[in-house]
């Protein structure tokens, strides 16, 4: 493992009166400029020198006029968040702490897998939610990311590789909104960032492989199909409602059927009709991997347009939860390819630089005063204890 400390020479803080066009679609940067007196087309030059070219200096768009990149300048602006550190694991994952305005630190890591690479990608600082087994629920919730802080995150992972118009082909093939937060509690901003990351005119990213993932936030949900055509994955983790309560506490407020006729929903609605979801589902010894939760998962799941992605629990500070064993894995899986499932198992990347799935955190101001709860939680059983 290698760890850096990325010094950057990118202006960071806001700007007052000026406009972030990183996070802009086609569509609000096409406003933009009739709303400045500009044509219409002045946003698709500029889409292709941020998300194409990397260039955040107005003064070196050679095919704008001289005129409108000095009016740029003043009304204007290209700020990406800044990379505080990179961490490099054995395996190839990259980790970066990125700070967004406000001061505080979210977390991105891009996954290789030969001829992929996939960029898990935060949406808030810290989360709102608070499922049992994610390190960042624990840090509580300090505010949603703008677009430009959602979409900065695939900016600067190809930066990072200095691979703008470089040569060394696409440097991230797959981008899942699985980081830090809830990506449907930040609806607006994350599917702008959602159709850059698909517009050919930013990274061009196939819809099939740009996916939110969600907890089950029923409502967004259901609006959701009609502003995106992004791939879904749901993190379900129990096989009925009375455990899912206790692991994903909004389940007591959208059980799992309505979760699940939401998602069919939105396969239905997408002009593929070959969709499917990703139904994700961590596996915690003792809690939700026995051989009779895989057959009540299988029998849940059943006429449900579903894969399925077991994820082995990763352990962290604030959890008493253990990873299951291989064969407990192994079982869980058997029992749902016999039931005529496709099933993976995702493989543990990253784990030496705090990387994994579930073991994401930041630098959270915390509205919530969650973190503070569970850090005297901790406290009091260690004192017990002694």
């Amino acid at each position: 493992m290698t760890a850096t400390t990325v010094a950057t020479t990118i202006a960071t803080s806001a700007t007052p009166d000026r406009v972030n066009l990183l996070g802009l679609t086609k569509a609000q940067l096409e406003q933009f400029f009739v709303d400045h007196g500009e044509k219409k087309f002045r946003a698709q030059q500029v889409l292709k020198w941020i998300h194409h070219a990397g260039v955040t200096d107005f003064a070196e768009m050679s095919n704008l006029g001289k005129a409108l990149r000095e009016k740029l300048e003043h009304i204007a602006e290209v700020r990406p968040p800044e990379i505080v550190s990179q961490h490099d694991s054995a395996d190839g994952t990259r980790k970066w702490a990125i700070r967004v305005d406000g001061g505080g630190l979210v977390e991105a890591v891009l996954i290789p897998d030969r001829d992929r690479a996939t960029l898990c990608v935060s949406s808030q600082v810290g989360c709102s939610l608070d499922c049992s087994f994610c390190s960042t629920g624990k840090q509580g919730f300090m505010r949603d990311l703008s677009a430009a802080e959602i979409i900065g995150q695939v900016w600067l992972a190809i930066k990072s590789f200095d691979a703008f118009q470089s040569g060394k082909g696409r440097v991230v093939t797959n981008v899942v909104m699985m980081g830090m937060g809830e990506p449907l509690l930040n609806f607006d901003n994350v599917v702008s960032a959602m159709n850059l990351m698909m517009e050919d005119l930013a990274y061009g990213i196939s819809k099939r492989r740009v996916t939110l993932s969600t907890s089950g936030v029923v409502p967004a949900l259901d609006k959701l199909a009609e502003v995106s055509e992004a791939s879904l994955a749901i993190s379900l983790h129990a096989p009925n409602d009375a455990l899912r309560n206790e692991l994903v506490p909004i389940n007591r407020k959208y059980p799992i059927a309505r979760l699940l006729e939401s998602s069919r929903n939105y396969i239905a609605a997408q002009s593929d009709n070959k969709r499917v979801v990703t139904v994700e589902y961590t596996l915690i010894a003792g809690v939700n991997d026995q051989p009779d939760q895989a057959r009540e998962l299988a029998e849940l799941l059943r006429d449900f347009p579903c894969k399925i992605n077991l994820i082995p629990f990763n352990p962290f500070p604030q959890s008493d939860y253990q990873r299951p064993s291989g064969n407990a894995v192994s079982r869980f899986w058997q029992v749902l390819v016999d039931a005529g499932y496709i099933v993976t198992v995702r493989t543990t990347r990253g784990d030496d630089i705090d990387a994994a799935c579930g073991q994401l955190v930041g630098q959270v101001v915390d509205r919530t005063r969650r973190s503070e709860r569970y850090r005297n939680a901790g406290q009091n059983q260690v004192t017990e204890a002694g």
